[in-house]
């Protein structure tokens, strides 16, 4: 009943994340600094674009995850994979892969590692994610269960009390 579903590998990863974060973005932001004169100008709106909403969305993203994995809350957890999933992941490896972003060594390097750390939260908190939904699934089946029992049905019988007499209308005893 008290059994503890948290994942210590992702609250780990997590923890790690929370200190290489600021070096990332301090590094993607004066890679983008000194890049910016020689970027086309779409690149550029896309790079600052990118740079904001994943500085928001990490904030977001490592707190949901903390407060879903520590205290097993579904859904900060699912949340945090959801950010983690749906929109860190896709723009790191944009940033990653987008040759035209005239992609610099230590820059592939700090997203090369960014993107290890969320590919592993990724499947490390869909793995928590299903142990505690089956764990809370169990713990609704036993409290009904036991409501059950606590509480009969009216009408039917349980295993050890009174069997009632039922009459079907159209049946006559032989």
């Amino acid at each position: 009943d008290n059994e503890i579903v948290s994942s210590l590998p992702l609250q780990m990863s997590l923890y790690f994340n929370v200190y290489f974060f600021p070096f990332w973005w301090l590094s993607t932001v004066v890679i983008l600094y000194l890049k910016y004169p020689v970027l086309s100008d779409y690149y550029k709106f896309i790079l600052v674009t990118i740079m904001i909403l994943a500085s928001l969305i990490e904030v977001i993203r490592l707190y949901l995850g903390y407060m879903g994995n520590l205290q097993e809350k579904v859904p900060e957890l699912a949340g945090f994979w959801l950010l983690s999933l749906l929109l860190q992941l896709p723009m790191i490896l944009f940033l990653l892969f987008n040759e035209g972003l005239k992609i610099q060594p230590l820059e592939r390097a700090v997203h090369i590692v960014f993107a290890f750390f969320l590919t592993f939260q990724v499947i490390a908190a869909f793995v928590t994610l299903k142990r505690m939904v089956n764990k809370l699934a169990t713990h609704f089946r036993l409290k009904e269960f036991h409501r059950l029992e606590e509480q009969p049905v009216p009408g039917f019988s349980s295993l050890g009390g009174e069997e009632r007499a039922v009459s079907v209308a159209g049946w006559r005893s032989l």
